[in-house]
Formats: structure tokens, sequence, C-alpha cells
């Protein structure tokens, strides 16, 4: 006699790399209109609680057309952690946001 049990298996497609192509800049930071930008968005960002919520390193990309992006991550006082991605045209104009869900840490 043969059993089968029931599988609850997880077949969605990965996330794809919304910086795939781009490259990190290390040595200069992005004009100060970027900077100017996602700082007033990070200050936008509804607080969650009386923790507050932490914001990672933030990161700077370019891409072969001269677009700018910054990421950093946001971890909610729920331990969810949330990346953000801002894309900026070449004069320094956003142009959309996106974000992808990393997990939840672990702090006891």
């Amino acid at each position: 006699m043969t059993l089968f049990w029931g599988c609850s298996c997880n077949t969605s497609k990965p996330t794809s790399d919304p910086l795939a192509g781009w490259q990190k800049v290390y040595n200069s930071g992005p004009d100060p209109a970027v900077v100017k930008d996602y700082q007033d968005y990070i200050q936008q960002l509804p607080p969650i609680g009386p923790k507050g919520d932490y914001v990672g390193p933030v990161f700077f990309y370019e891409n072969k057309a001269g677009q700018h992006a910054v990421t950093f991550e946001y971890d909610k006082p729920n331990k969810d952690v949330w990346v953000y991605y801002l894309f900026y045209e070449k004069n320094n104009r956003r142009i959309n946001v996106e974000m992808t869900y990393r997990g939840r840490y672990w702090n006891p």
C-alpha cells in the first residue's frame, strides 16, 4: 500500500534583484539632492512602536545610464526587515521606490 502525504511546497519564483546590472559606488556619495530626498523619505516612514525602528546602513549605486539608486534596511520593532530601493534619474529626481521583505531578525 502506498501512502501519499500532502506537501505544502513553495513554487513561487524567487524575487528578482532590483539592482541587477547596477554597481555599488564606494568612493563618492550621491548628489546632495539625492541625499536630501532619501533622508526626507526615511523621516516620512511611519513609526511603528515606542522602541523605534532601525534604519540600516545606506548604500549607493549607479548604472551605465548614469541613474542612481539608494538602498537601506528598515527593521521594525515587530522584527520584520524590509529593504527599500529608491531609484533616481540622471538629474537626481526620484522616479521609483521598491520594497522587498527580507525576513525577520532574531533578537531575544
